[in-house]
């Protein structure tokens, strides 16, 4: 846990410096926010993200393999 940021009026945050730094978030990163309802928020950098999402569809991609035959 890095502490707690308080909502400003136009909806903005600040990510702690402790946690720019160790997740290395820059001026000028995209940050995708992903949420659920019960569980609530979590703030992931845009390009690891992806890189995750193509790995899954690599994964999927590949054809499974016949049962062998009796």
């Amino acid at each position: 846990m890095f502490g707690t940021v308080k909502v400003g009026e136009r909806g903005q945050i600040v990510i702690p410096k402790e946690a720019r730094e160790i997740f290395d978030i820059k001026p000028g990163d995209t940050l995708m926010i992903l949420g659920d309802e019960g569980r609530g928020l979590a703030i992931v950098k845009a390009d690891k993200f992806r890189r995750i999402a193509e790995e899954m569809l690599r994964i999927f991609e590949i054809e499974p393999e016949e049962p062998p035959e009796e």
